[in-house]
């Protein structure tokens, strides 16, 4: 295990050769990415989970981590935006997040931004990343966009320009997390192509529509993995607990 290393605060960022564009607050809201928005109780979830992926990360020195899920609507991309933001609200690092499913690209969509180019444009065009990656109006958060792969989503997610990308990402920057939105395990094998590459994984779960036995298989297929823990996701049991804040006892 590495030793921790003493956090510094980042100082203000910015972007002179990334693109920025205004907070979507409508896009936010309409698919429930909480982190953007102001006074919200249920953004405490992300600061938890926050805290303890981050903690896991320092402990063994490691900036880069996927967001999974067994099977399709789990809400992989839902957790990957929210975290990312939460990651970025904090000064002690900047954040990538890495839209990586080149089946069904969602991050873009979650934070109602244009994709002009995305990351299948630099591994097959060799499109530069400076054209590509965008501030989505968040300090200190930088979203890598996706772009539908017409073929080959398997080949390319296993391609030497992808290892090439993700050896570059997580070496260009000492401060920087990366977050890796991968597609389904069950779908194909391009998570677990793209999973081996990273540092660990969380996998996300679907309240009452994963069964055991999909949960079991999934941990399976990450038994090699560095798995950093498990969000469950839509979960229709009521809280354990009343949510009272602080400032009402």
């Amino acid at each position: 295990m590495h030793e921790i290393t003493r956090i510094q605060p980042l100082g203000p960022i910015r972007y002179t050769r990334t693109k920025t564009v205004p907070v979507n607050y409508d896009a936010l809201r309409e698919h429930r990415i909480v982190m953007g928005t102001y006074n919200e109780p249920r953004a405490d979830i992300f600061r938890i989970l926050r805290t303890h992926i981050l903690r896991q990360l320092r402990e063994n020195g490691w900036n880069s981590l996927a967001i999974a899920s067994a099977t399709p609507a789990a809400g992989k991309t839902f957790v990957a935006v929210n975290l990312a933001i939460a990651m970025a609200l904090e000064a002690n690092q900047s954040v990538l997040l890495v839209d990586a499913d080149f089946r069904r690209p969602k991050v873009a969509e979650y934070l109602g931004m244009t994709v002009e180019s995305g990351i299948v444009d630099h591994l097959e065009s060799r499109v530069a990343l400076e054209n590509i990656l965008v501030n989505p109006g968040f300090e200190r958060l930088v979203v890598l966009p996706g772009r539908e792969a017409r073929e080959g989503c398997s080949e390319l997610a296993s391609s030497p320009e992808m290892a090439e990308l993700i050896g570059e990402l997580k070496t260009r920057y000492p401060a920087r997390m990366i977050i890796f939105d991968v597609p389904p395990l069950f779908v194909a094998d391009d998570a677990l192509s793209l999973i081996a590459q990273v540092d660990g994984a969380v996998l996300v779960v679907e309240d009452e529509e994963n069964t055991p036995g999909e949960i079991q298989h999934a941990l399976h297929i990450l038994e090699q993995t560095n798995l950093l823990g498990l969000v469950l996701n839509k979960s229709r049991q009521p809280s354990p607990r009343p949510q009272i804040s602080y400032r009402d006892y």
